[in-house]
């Protein structure tokens, strides 16, 4: 690899890594969301989306989950 490859592939990852931090915060604050939500309290179609929301969540590898849950509270740590 020259040098100009090897910076391109430099941004991308910092970009994939980016990306991946701002989908655990999503996926971290979906995942609070759903454990704090109780579907009889819900409109009908908001509990609907609630419950495919929480079949997506629990889909998630462990890991990934932990990795969200920690990512959600270093960020309202940040905006303590």
């Amino acid at each position: 690899m020259n040098k100009q490859e090897i910076e391109l592939l430099s941004k991308e990852v910092e970009m994939l890594m980016s990306e991946r931090t701002r989908l655990l915060n999503v996926v971290g604050a979906a995942a609070v969301l759903v454990a704090n939500a109780n579907a009889s309290e819900l409109p009908p179609e908001t509990a609907e989306a609630a419950e495919r929301l929480s079949r997506y969540v629990n889909e998630l590898p462990e890991e990934t989950l932990k990795d969200a849950l920690d990512a959600l509270n270093a960020v309202d740590l940040a905006n303590a």
